[in-house]
């Protein structure tokens, strides 16, 4: 099977971390996989097979939007994908989509299917016309990101750079509605898949991303610091409920001696470091980024309470990874998160999106009754363990393959209730 991803970061964003543990599960089933990435390249574990498809990397740390040296420009690809982004546009997944066509034209013996990870170029379609059988992961549908930049952007030169750069959504539209196999994350990400893209409902089928609960596990030597919350943030994008966060702190703040450890790394003059101004909160407020598993695993230990305030989620890597450490969790009430984190006051709590007042009171509930944190740390590992690990992610991954191959109808879902 080839895997495609035309961005492997596995820092930032969940999908270099569904490339990695989804790939090495479905190897551990008995599947042959080879990864084909596009930089920054993905972590891979062993007996899973590499090949990086090289390209521009405009968008590199600590050096996005750069302008690459003239011996750099090797193909069409090139000269198109750094041609959008001069206009502001992004044109890494239809770049990469063209180069993987090439390369895997080349090798058809090789491969019995192609699983493409939310590229959805048109690259991806020329192959999909040719013959090749091909499962889409699509996680969410990008136009939630979209819209929701929008309603924050601030002014008309930032909303007209916006719809710029989210141009690709209309080749990644057209992709979709014509892909036969679409795989998605949660009932709420296929709900919103089909209203906002148009993909039918009967070509999608919901797998959950899992966790690996030996790894992402209460530590006994991991004590907790009073006070302390955590919350995992790996983009500083509006969408992430990152500033809500900050204001909730503020508040709480006033009446007891809090701490907040931030997972990720806040851009220099961006919402989340002008908002730590505003509120004056950076002698409590810690960054920390660039942590091993086991390492974010013993920090979610140390939190009296995690926290997942993002305004919408297809799923939600930080909720599970948190309730699989046995830490309480309040998150919002959007998109996925009511689907994956379960009933309100028994698994986690739940509370509107965006709203700081919601947000302080469900942390200031967990923080007073230590009773309510135990048993809302214990029944989300309960769940986790249930239903979202990565072995049921491979599982319900390679059921699709076996349907593709084989003419049979998708299931519809694995995992969820």
């Amino acid at each position: 099977m080839a895997f495609l991803i035309y961005r492997g970061n596995p820092r930032c964003g969940g999908q270099g971390v569904y490339t990695r543990h989804l790939t090495r599960e479905l190897v551990a089933l008995g599947h042959s996989v080879e990864v084909f990435a596009g930089p920054p390249w993905p972590e891979i574990d062993e007996g899973v097979g590499f090949t990086p498809v090289p390209g521009l990397d405009l968008y590199r740390d600590p050096d996005p939007f750069r302008i690459p040296h003239p011996r750099e420009f090797t193909s069409l690809e090139d000269l198109e994908e750094f041609g959008i982004m001069m206009t502001a546009g992004f044109g890494e997944p239809k770049a990469y989509s063209k180069r993987i066509h090439s390369i895997l034209n080349k090798r058809r013996s090789e491969f019995d299917i192609i699983h493409d990870n939310q590229c959805l170029g048109t690259g991806i379609l020329e192959l999909a016309n040719e013959g090749w059988p091909i499962l889409e992961t699509l996680h969410h549908p990008i136009t939630v990101d979209r819209e929701i930049a929008l309603d924050h952007d601030t002014n008309i030169f930032r909303r007209f750079n916006t719809k710029r750069w989210f141009g690709f959504l209309r080749m990644q539209v057209r992709v979709a509605q014509q892909l036969p196999a679409i795989l998605t994350v949660s009932q709420n990400s296929a709900k919103d898949i089909h209203s906002q893209m148009g993909v039918p409902s009967e070509r999608m089928t919901v797998v959950p991303v899992g966790v690996d609960p030996e790894v992402f596990k209460p530590y006994k030597d991991a004590k907790v610091v009073k006070g302390r919350i955590m919350v995992t943030s790996s983009s500083d994008v509006p969408m992430k409920g990152l500033v809500p966060l900050l204001e909730a702190v503020a508040k709480l703040r006033t009446e007891r001696d809090i701490e907040l450890v931030v997972i990720g790394n806040p851009k220099p003059n961006g919402r989340v470091a002008k908002a730590l101004d505003r509120l004056n909160l950076s002698d409590i407020v810690t960054t920390v980024s660039g942590v091993s598993d086991e390492e974010l695993a013993r920090l979610y230990g140390e939190a009296e309470v995690a926290v997942v305030p993002s305004l919408y989620e297809g799923f939600s890597l930080p909720a599970i990874e948190a309730m699989s450490c046995g830490v309480p969790v309040v998150a919002t009430t959007g998109g996925a998160l009511p689907e994956v984190v379960g009933k309100d006051g028994e698994t986690g709590l739940l509370v509107t999106p965006d709203d700081p007042e919601a947000l302080a009171a469900a942390i200031r509930r967990v923080l007073d009754d230590p009773e309510l944190g135990r048993r809302l740390g214990d029944a989300g590992r309960e769940r986790v363990i249930r239903r979202f690990t990565w072995q049921v992610t491979a599982k319900g991954t390679a059921a699709c393959y076996h349907s593709i191959l084989s003419g049979d109808p998708m299931p519809l879902s694995v995992g969820f209730d």
